[in-house]
């Protein structure tokens, strides 16, 4: 799992831009870098001996070599940090298409989008070091004409979501191919969604594998792509999130993107998390948006290196906040976060940051704000990868500060709770909504602080969510502005 993880290293592109070559080598850095953590799981016995990326960064894939004399492989493919939603929505099950790269003796089927992803890996070529301008097979047959005869080399096949999906694929195409020396193969993926109709799995399970495990979450929605996805619509148990009726459409709409396509998971499953002892305890109230962030925590890799017992991997940088939020290019912004390391880059939107001073401490940049225009995201990348978009680490360029709620307190209560709402942007004369109502009795404290009465609704025993408008702008919705009404 640590090494699928590693696939994840250097995934998004920088903001203001990056050529496949930069990115491709910002990628082989951080990955060195952590291959040769001795207190990973992998304990620096793995050496790092090719790796490509897709055109528009689609897909990467990389193969490590074994240092430890146990003359081992593992071709690992990546999976995608896109938005939960769009990897099963982009992923296209409606058409089924051949795959002759099995290896087959009888025709068989898988769904085009995964057939688009398996091509994309195998004819990538790598651009940069350690094996240039060669592809995944390429640079594998070399990788074992130069290993030793014994111990016979076993090559791993593996992969978190869509790249435990792709894994599949390359498993029964390596297998099929003709070698210096003839590997043994295993297969072990990590939540992937399914590649193919029965057909598929009929021969990919009669393949002799040395190891053949479908380690899932048992709590992860994504594997029951396109299998059986309808049943995930009953979760989540007690303390929650149950689905809303928009999760259950969203469910709905997505299931039926397989036209009729009857898909099935290949190899041996193993189900981790059963009694759903791993949740994100911050998002458990029946909303959409916990429902959702629910998700994204059971498939994250965090969280599937926690149930396999092994060491985190090391984060890229995280923006918590800015301040100020607002300004005009040339102004000084400090940047909070963690995870800052001297190499860092600092982007607002797709506008570069040239100046900049990176606090040794990790947690703190200063910046000189570029030209740009608009309200922007500012985030920062190194080698480990490129902090994510948070609502804290808005811009506004000319103002005014964007509007933010990121905590409320308390979480619940009952009509006419006095609740104090931390965030951004705040001003005089805000107004204060819990679902649909207005508060009646608004206080402003400073431009980060609001409280608000909690009004009355129609259902007194609901989560909704809070929301400051000032002006035309108002907080966008998260599971940080929810609260939870006990009764009258």
């Amino acid at each position: 799992m640590t090494l699928a993880a590693l696939a994840a290293t250097g995934a998004t592109p920088r903001p203001s831009g990056e050529t496949l070559e930069h990115q491709t080598e910002r990628i082989i850095t951080g990955i060195d870098a952590q291959l040769s953590d001795p207190s990973l799981a992998t304990q620096d016995s793995w050496k790092l001996v090719w790796l490509a990326l897709s055109e528009a960064n689609a897909n990467m894939a990389y193969i490590a070599q074994s240092t430890n004399g146990s003359n081992e492989f593992a071709v690992v493919a990546r999976g995608t940090d896109a938005d939960l939603t769009d990897i099963l929505e982009d992923l296209d099950v409606g058409t089924v298409v051949p795959f002759p790269e099995s290896g087959s003796p009888k025709p068989i089927a898988v769904s085009k989008g995964a057939m688009d992803a398996f091509k994309r890996v195998v004819n990538a070529r790598s651009i940069a070091s350690p094996s240039p301008n060669v592809t995944l097979a390429q640079a594998l047959a070399a990788a074992l004409k130069s290993a030793p005869s014994s111990p016979q080399p076993t090559v791993y096949l593996t992969g978190h979501s869509l790249g435990g999906c792709i894994a599949t694929m390359l498993a029964p195409y390596l297998q099929a191919q003709t070698w210096p020396k003839q590997p043994k193969f295993a297969v072990i993926t990590y939540a992937a969604p399914t590649a193919g109709v029965q057909s598929f799995v009929d021969y990919f399970d009669s393949v002799p594998w040395v190891i053949d495990e479908r380690q899932n979450n048992a709590y992860d929605l994504v594997p029951h792509a396109w299998a059986d996805l309808d049943t995930t619509v009953g979760w989540y148990p007690s303390p929650g999130p149950q689905a809303t009726e928009e999760v259950k459409l969203l469910i709905g709409a997505i299931s039926q993107r397989t036209k009729g396509n009857v898909y099935v998971q290949p190899g041996t499953l193993c189900l981790m998390n059963t009694g759903y002892t791993s949740f994100a305890k911050n998002l458990v109230n029946k909303t959409t948006q916990d429902f959702l962030g629910q998700i994204a925590f059971q498939h994250a890799n965090s969280t599937y290196l926690d149930l396999v017992e092994a060491p985190a991997v090391p984060s890229g940088p995280v923006v918590t906040d800015v301040t100020p939020t607002f300004g005009a290019p040339g102004a000084t912004v400090t940047i909070n976060g963690t995870g800052f390391s001297p190499d860092s880059m600092v982007d607002f939107g797709h506008f570069a940051c040239t100046k900049r001073d990176i606090d040794p401490s990790g947690i703190r940049i200063t910046a000189q704000v570029p030209n740009g225009t608009g309200v922007v995201h500012v985030r920062a990348t190194n080698t480990l990868g490129t902090s994510p978009a948070v609502a804290m680490g808005q811009f506004a360029y000319g103002g005014p500060a964007p509007v933010v709620v990121s905590a409320v307190s308390p979480t619940s209560g009952k009509v006419g709770t006095p609740v104090i709402i931390s965030g951004s942007g705040f001003a005089d004369g805000a107004t204060v909504h819990f679902k649909d109502r207005a508060s009646d009795s608004v206080k402003f404290v400073s431009t980060g602080q609001i409280t608000a009465t909690a009004p009355g609704q129609l259902d007194d025993h609901q989560t909704v969510d809070i929301t400051v408008t000032v002006g035309k702008a108002t907080s966008p919705a998260s599971p940080a502005d929810e609260f939870t009404y006990t009764g009258r």
